[in-house]
């Protein structure tokens, strides 16, 4: 019994280092919670803006690159108020940031683009 648990160690553990590194290399995340599936959905996508967010964006001095980079990963979904099974563009909700949300994010997102359509600061 012991000689099969070395055989098997052997084997697992280089083979589970292996792995690892092979992932952790390639920045996949193993996230399988909807608003994380969601949102790396979202940041596959192109982005348009209609013209009240591009106001928004400038009135609260909030980039392009910000809104990529920091506002949407690090926020949460709101499928309350989100319109999840809308076709053929689901609409969302986003709330940043996830504790005691600053600004509320209103976009769809559709098979090739999202489209982001109004953002307002909560408080």
């Amino acid at each position: 019994m012991l000689k099969k648990l070395k055989f098997y160690l052997i084997g697992f553990v280089p083979g589970l280092i292996i792995v690892f590194f092979i992932l952790n290399q390639k920045g996949t995340s193993c996230s399988y919670f909807p608003t994380d599936r969601v949102i790396a959905e979202t940041l596959t996508k192109d982005f348009s803006y209609s013209e009240q967010f591009k106001k928004a964006l400038e009135v609260n001095k909030i980039s392009e690159k910000e809104l990529k980079d920091n506002i949407i990963p690090n926020g949460t979904i709101n499928f309350d108020k989100s319109n999840a099974q809308k076709k053929p563009c689901p609409e969302y909700i986003l709330n940043y940031p996830k504790n005691n949300p600053t600004y509320e994010i209103h976009y769809s997102k559709c098979k090739d683009k999202a489209e982001f359509l109004d953002l307002k600061k909560i408080k």
